[in-house]
């Protein structure tokens, strides 16, 4: 079975679930295993140190899988900013086809985006910065709930109510992106009035996640309890896991305390060792609620079929008997009358 949507229509894939870009963990044998099941995965440019490198997973992505898959190119304000802009060379010049925008405005980066002839998804965490992105000419739209892990944006809004306010105002494609990791978020996703959904969360536990075993088994063993909420008072809120640092950086920053007082703990260069050595507590590192919903570690294929056929189920059973399949196909008839 396949869900089609305007997302896979648009963009090519088979299935409407996206595996959004992660940073240390959108590599070669992740996206590859998600494409080859038939959804979209995205490398993360920026956890490839340099634009050469980026290249080089890029090429390495197709040594194992021929299905579409893309980029995600987060641009950020930092005191030593990438060279984004032969980031983006390389992108185009491997002749990617998709591309996903986070950060800031993705109104710099589309000329020449859409003069190679890349389809961009960019990821916003509010209504109103999604219907700007739409205005400037984005291929699709992924709206994050406050559940996500990462950054959720400073409006605290759950996907209950984010989807269906954002979908009442966008018409290119639209997937939800914030607590999804099963069959149920998806068939709730679609209803909300999305196209499909993103998950980052649920693919960091897979087979193919190129992450400690310690992680995995981590969220498998969390609940929806175990996220921290860290720059809050600095008003670039971040969902990662509750562990002794980021329980340290919440602590600081409620007494009153700057940035300063906490780069240290937050360093990028301190998270990535959580993923590489499996110490849960080396840095800090992004999780979603999610984690909740996360009970085992599968393939990306097994997780991806999965899901599709219990959504299936879930459409087709549980939900069309709720009004009776003669109730429904009367209705049905009268809608084609």
């Amino acid at each position: 079975m396949a869900l089609k949507t305007k997302f896979t229509e648009t963009f090519g894939i088979t299935h409407p679930i996206v595996q959004g870009g992660m940073q240390w963990v959108g590599r070669a044998e992740l996206v590859a295993a998600v494409a080859n099941a038939g959804a979209l995965g995205f490398l993360t440019a920026l956890t490839q140190p340099t634009p050469a490198d980026l290249a080089n997973e890029i090429a390495k992505t197709r040594d194992l899988t021929d299905k579409p898959f893309g980029v995600n190119l987060t641009i950020l304000p930092t005191i030593n900013p990438p060279p984004y802009d032969e980031y983006r060379q390389v992108i185009v010049d491997a002749g990617i086809k998709i591309v996903e925008t986070a950060g800031s405005n993705p109104a710099p980066h589309l000329p020449m985006f859409h003069d190679n002839g890349i389809k961009v998804l960019h990821k916003c965490t509010s209504v109103r910065h999604a219907v700007k992105a739409q205005s400037l000419g984005v291929d699709g739209i992924s709206i994050d709930g406050f559940e996500c892990a990462g950054h959720p944006g400073e409006d605290d809004i759950p996907g209950l109510v984010l989807i269906p306010a954002a979908a009442e105002k966008i018409d290119i494609p639209m997937i939800a992106s914030g607590g999804f990791a099963d069959a149920r978020g998806l068939v709730a996703a679609l209803a909300l009035g999305a196209d499909g959904i993103n998950m980052g969360s649920r693919f960091m536990c897979t087979v193919e996640s190129a992450i400690h075993q310690n992680v995995k088994e981590a969220i498998v063993a969390g609940s929806e309890l175990d996220t921290e909420l860290i720059f809050r008072p600095l008003r670039n809120t971040a969902r990662v896991a509750s562990n002794a640092v980021s329980r340290e950086v919440v602590q600081i920053l409620n007494n009153g305390g700057q940035f300063e007082d906490v780069k240290d703990l937050v360093a990028g260069k301190r998270g990535v060792k959580v993923y590489e050595l499996g110490d849960l507590d080396a840095g800090i590192w992004s999780v979603g609620a999610s984690m909740g919903l996360i009970n085992d570690i599968p393939t990306c294929g097994e997780l991806v079929s999965r899901m599709v056929s219990e959504a299936e189920v879930l459409i087709s059973g549980r939900l069309l008997n709720m009004i009776g399949a003669d109730e429904a196909e009367s209705e049905m008839e009268a809608v084609l009358a």
